[in-house]
């Protein structure tokens, strides 16, 4: 059965937690995040994101768009490329993309995630 699904406008804060520590490159981040819908063969999720400020390593399996509803971050890439991001941008991160995700200011975003086949 297909129905309309209701993204939330801020994340479940059960779901809030620290990022790896493996991953930090500075700051103290926590992230949290309320899926709102996945396809049944998980390759595809949306919802909304919320970070904390700090920065961590990112390693992208996954292309992702995003709508940044609030707050301010960078995305540094390993390939030198460096993007300043506000409320209100869009943006697109692709699969394979590695690099740095920093979270200037509490930042909230909508997310729509697919996960590609083997």
């Amino acid at each position: 059965m297909s129905r309309i699904v209701s993204v939330p406008h801020s994340p479940d804060e059960a779901t809030r937690a620290p990022v790896a520590a493996e991953r930090v490159v500075h700051g103290a981040p926590r992230q949290a995040h309320a899926n709102a819908y996945s396809t049944q063969d998980e390759r595809f999720h949306c919802g909304v994101w919320e970070g904390s400020v700090g920065a961590w390593r990112v390693q992208y399996t996954e292309h992702e768009f995003c709508h940044l509803l609030s707050g301010r971050m960078r995305l540094r890439g390993d390939d030198g490329s460096d993007v300043l991001l506000e409320a209100g941008q869009s943006f697109i991160v692709p699969a394979g993309f590695t690099g740095t995700w920093e979270v200037l200011e509490t930042a909230r975003k909508l997310y729509a995630i697919y996960e590609p086949g083997d």
